[in-house]
């Protein structure tokens, strides 16, 4: 965007390397980064660290102290202009003293958006939006999506042969990918507000669907990860057992159910489980699942963890907005389990991806694929 120098490019670009600092730690919250600028020299900076603390603006003014008076802040996001449980951020930076925001985005939030740069515009502070915004979003895309659309941002994930297999016919799958890949997996699990699978994927696997810090294989601070994300497990028919070690680990698990069978619905909740019933039969309703996480749940990042069944179901209701798919140098054969059950017919109906991301994993690959459209509307 024309209007910026140089160096706001630089201390921006500061900003959005601190915001990523927690990336695993402030949902439902935005990941935001601040810094304080003061004739050319860097006088203060934070970032936010976890919902209920203090935002990126308030941290980066403590170290600053009274040199923030009279200096430029950037930060990654618009600053809000709202009580929550903490004070706003645009009246902090203007008692501060700040004399120039610039700010990379507009809070997505249609009831807040303006409002923080209006309050500083009000107080005579000079304000500038837009700088590096495409990375600023890339920092939240399931913040943004939640307060635009009403739906988490959706990640479906895949391990997968070179032939586009993901287990042998008798569902042996571990390990179609190495420990370098099931390390990715967990950072991809700790960036998530929750992490959605089918009770026929328990069945077979026992998994427990948590994040295991010690896989990270990260330079960040131990106490970066303490947040286990919500676990979802669509069950139309509540055959999930009681005994799962789904249900018995750290951090919450939430059933989704069409059943009616009371009792199953109370031992489970015994159990330790939140059960959810959806009216009428069948599979559950996947578009009802995502609007419930987003709105009773703050659900931002949804990653979804399944076999072919589901994952097709995902991608076939245009639910999707990415796949990360990990491919290891392998052939499986023809007799193994496809990657999808996606019931397409007819070249018209082919689903178009975008490649915006590859990178090596030990010897594995780990591709990602944007969803570009959707092969049409059905019930998960």
């Amino acid at each position: 965007m024309s209007g910026f120098t140089s160096l706001d490019h630089q201390f921006m670009g500061r900003a959005i390397v601190l915001a990523r600092r927690g990336l695993f730690t402030t949902d439902p919250n935005p990941r935001v980064g601040c810094v304080l600028v003061r004739d050319g020299e860097i006088v203060g900076e934070g970032y936010h660290v976890r919902a209920g603390e203090g935002h990126a603006e308030v941290n980066a003014l403590r170290e600053a102290g009274d040199n923030a008076r009279g200096a430029t802040a950037y930060v990654t996001l618009e600053p809000c202009s709202h009580f929550g449980r903490t004070p706003p951020c645009a009246d902090t930076l203007v008692s501060a003293g700040v004399a120039r925001m610039v700010c990379a985005m507009v809070d997505p939030n249609p009831s807040v958006a303006g409002r923080g740069i209006e309050r500083l515009r009000q107080a005579g502070v000079q304000v500038a939006s837009g700088l590096m915004e495409r990375e600023a979003r890339g920092l939240n895309p399931g913040f943004i999506k939640r307060m635009e659309q009403g739906l988490p941002f959706v990640r479906v994930k895949l391990a997968m042969s070179v032939d586009g297999r993901t287990a042998m016919a008798s569902g042996e799958s571990q390990w179609i990918t190495g420990p370098e890949a099931r390390s990715d997996v967990q950072r991809l699990r700790a960036r998530s507000s929750a992490i959605l699978t089918g009770v026929d994927s328990v069945l077979i696997d026992d998994s427990s669907l948590t994040v295991r810090s010690q896989e990270l294989a990260l330079d960040w601070p131990e106490d970066s990860v303490v947040r286990q994300p919500l676990r979802v497990v669509l069950d139309s028919d509540l055959r999930l057992p009681v005994g799962a070690k789904i249900l018995h680990q750290p951090g919450r698990t939430l059933i989704v159910t069409r059943s009616a069978d009371a009792d199953k619905a109370d031992a489970l909740r015994h159990a330790g489980a939140e059960v959810v019933c959806q009216s009428g039969t069948g599979r559950v309703d996947l578009r009802a699942v995502l609007e419930h996480l987003a709105v009773s749940e703050q659900c931002n990042e949804l990653l979804v963890e399944c076999g072919a069944t589901l994952a097709g179901a995902f991608v076939e209701t245009g639910l999707v907005d990415e796949l990360n798919l990990y491919m290891a140098p392998k052939l499986l054969g023809s007799q193994a389990r496809p990657l999808l059950e996606l019931p397409l017919q007819r070249m018209a109906q082919q689903i178009p991806l975008e490649l915006t991301d590859i990178r090596h994993l030990g010897a594995d690959l780990r591709l990602d694929w944007r969803v570009l459209e959707s092969a049409g509307e059905v019930q998960g």
